[in-house]
């Protein structure tokens, strides 16, 4: 995975990137293609790992304490309303790039970027899911 993983190759300088923190568990660095001015990315440095369902309890918390400090930084760098904090897992949730990674990314009034659609549950069914979640716990 590491050889061919966009990530793994800008975390080892095999790939440019606009770095805007770094400490020794984590990277974070401008999305070439942000949804609006500042739009960061953080990773771990760890290279074993593809999505949430196998990063480490460690390098998780250390990349979602990244993803706190990037956040203030662009509220208070790129002067946003607010933030977007996300992250896709596998192929059909829209992640592109097989390794960890947090979308943080500044929000501004009126940027025209909408919110995801919501539904009601059906009579009955949240609490049908609510079982199925907790004894999958």
């Amino acid at each position: 995975m590491a050889d061919n993983c966009v990530f793994c190759k800008i975390i080892r300088g095999e790939l440019p990137s606009f770095k805007v923190y770094e400490d020794d568990k984590t990277l974070a660095f401008l999305d070439i293609h942000p949804i609006s001015a500042g739009h960061t990315l953080v990773i771990p440095k760890a290279e074993t790992a593809r999505n949430i369902f196998d990063v480490t309890p460690e390098d998780w918390m250390a990349t979602t304490e990244t993803a706190r400090k990037v956040a203030h930084a662009l509220e208070k760098a790129m002067h946003a309303d607010g933030v977007n904090i996300m992250m896709n897992n596998r192929e059909h949730a829209g992640q592109v790039v097989d390794h960890p990674h947090i979308h943080v990314i500044p929000r501004y009034k009126g940027d025209g970027l909408g919110q995801w659609q919501h539904k009601a549950y059906k009579e009955g069914e949240a609490n049908s899911i609510k079982e199925k979640i907790r004894s999958a716990l």
